[in-house]
């Protein structure tokens, strides 16, 4: 995701709603995120949806990357025969049930 400009990007809420579609069209070709201040204070961050669909992504993947650090600190792991000794009996049940 592209950072906001601070001269052109944060604006008043009386100034997005004046401009909203002349201010989404620039959102879409930029990719910048509008922050919109309210009584002189930052009060909601407006985003492309697909720029919000790949910071979320992003997000769940440091997330993941995390959770899997953690677990290699605490010698929750498996070798890799293990591992695919474990899938491979999973979808055995799997099939069986079927």
């Amino acid at each position: 995701m592209v950072r906001p400009h601070l001269l052109s990007d944060i604006l008043p809420l009386s100034d997005f709603r004046a401009n909203a579609a002349a201010l989404l069209e620039q959102l879409h070709n930029t990719h910048r995120p509008l922050v919109i201040t309210q009584h002189g204070k930052s009060a909601a961050v407006v985003l492309n949806p697909q720029d919000y669909e790949n910071l979320l992504e992003r997000i769940e993947m440091l997330s993941d990357i995390r959770a899997a650090n953690t677990d290699i600190e605490q010698g929750k792991t498996h070798s890799q025969a293990a591992a695919k000794t474990q899938a491979m009996e999973h979808l055995r049940k799997r099939r069986t049930k079927s």
